[in-house]
C-alpha cells in the first residue's frame, strides 16, 4: 500500500494492539478486539489518507476515543505534531500510557469538550489539520472541528457509505463557519470491504467569535 512499515513501526503497532485489547477489559474503548480486525478497522483505516497531511503539520484529533485515526498517524508520520483531544479523562489516560510504551515524542493531550477548548485562544484557529473518526455528524463536527483550524488548513472527516448526503446536510454550517467542500475520497484498504470515504474540507474564512456554541448545542441544534 505504500506505507511505511519498518521494524520500528510494526513493533509500535503491536504495542498499541495489546494495549488496546488490555484496557479494553476495564474501559470500553473499541468493540474491536481481534488481531486482524485492529490491524484492517483501526490502523489501516486510520492511516490510508496520511498522504492528504502535508508535511510538518500540526494536527489535533477532536475526540479521538482509544486514538483514531491520531496516533496510528502519528506513527507512520512522524514529521507530524499531534494533539488528542477527549472528553473522557480515563481515555487520556490510556493514551498517555499506550504513547510512553510506543516511545512515540510529539504528541500531547487535552482533556476538554471540543465545544469549550475551541474558545481558548492557544486552540483556536492554531492548528493545520484537524481530524475526526466516528464522532457525530458531519454538521456538528464541522462545528467542533473548524474553530481549531487555521485559515488555509484543513479538515478531514473519516465517515461511512452515508458521507455524500451528509456533506449535502452541511452547506450552512460550513458557510457559517469558514469551511468548503473539497473533495470526498474512497477509503480503500486493500482485500476488505469496507465502505468508507473520507471528508475533505478546507479552511477558507475565520470562524466567527460565537462558534463554537455552548457544549451540548452543536448536537441538539446542528447548524
Amino acid at each position: 500500500m505504500g506505507l511505511p512499515a519498518g521494524d520500528t513501526t510494526l513493533a509500535q503497532f503491536d504495542t498499541y494492539a495489546e494495549l488496546l485489547v488490555s484496557y479494553n477489559e476495564k474501559i470500553n474503548l473499541t468493540s474491536i478486539t481481534e488481531p486482524q480486525e485492529i490491524a484492517e478497522k483501526h490502523f489501516l483505516d486510520s492511516v490510508v489518507p496520511q498522504n492528504l497531511i502535508p508535511e510538518g503539520s500540526r494536527v489535533i484529533d477532536v475526540g479521538t476515543g482509544a486514538g483514531f485515526p491520531g496516533l496510528p498517524l502519528r506513527i507512520v508520520r512522524p514529521d507530524i505534531e499531534l494533539m488528542l483531544l477527549d472528553s473522557l479523562e480515563k481515555r487520556i489516560h490510556f493514551l498517555q500510557e499506550a504513547v510512553s510504551a510506543m516511545h512515540l515524542e510529539g504528541v500531547t493531550f487535552l482533556h476538554a469538550r471540543a465545544e469549550d477548548a475551541a474558545r481558548e485562544p492557544a486552540w483556536r484557529e492554531k492548528f493545520d489539520v484537524a481530524a475526526a473518526r466516528a464522532v457525530a455528524q458531519l454538521r456538528v463536527l464541522c462545528e467542533y472541528c473548524l474553530p481549531f483550524v487555521r485559515v488555509g488548513g484543513y479538515f478531514l472527516a473519516w465517515k461511512g457509505p452515508g458521507a455524500e448526503e451528509e456533506a449535502a446536510a452541511c452547506k450552512r454550517a460550513l458557510q457559517t463557519l469558514g469551511g468548503e467542500l473539497l473533495e470526498i475520497r474512497p477509503l480503500v484498504i486493500p482485500g476488505t470491504d469496507l465502505d468508507h470515504k473520507i471528508v475533505v474540507i478546507k479552511k477558507v474564512r475565520q470562524t466567527p467569535p460565537g462558534y463554537p456554541r455552548k457544549a451540548g448545542k452543536p448536537t441538539k441544534s446542528p447548524l
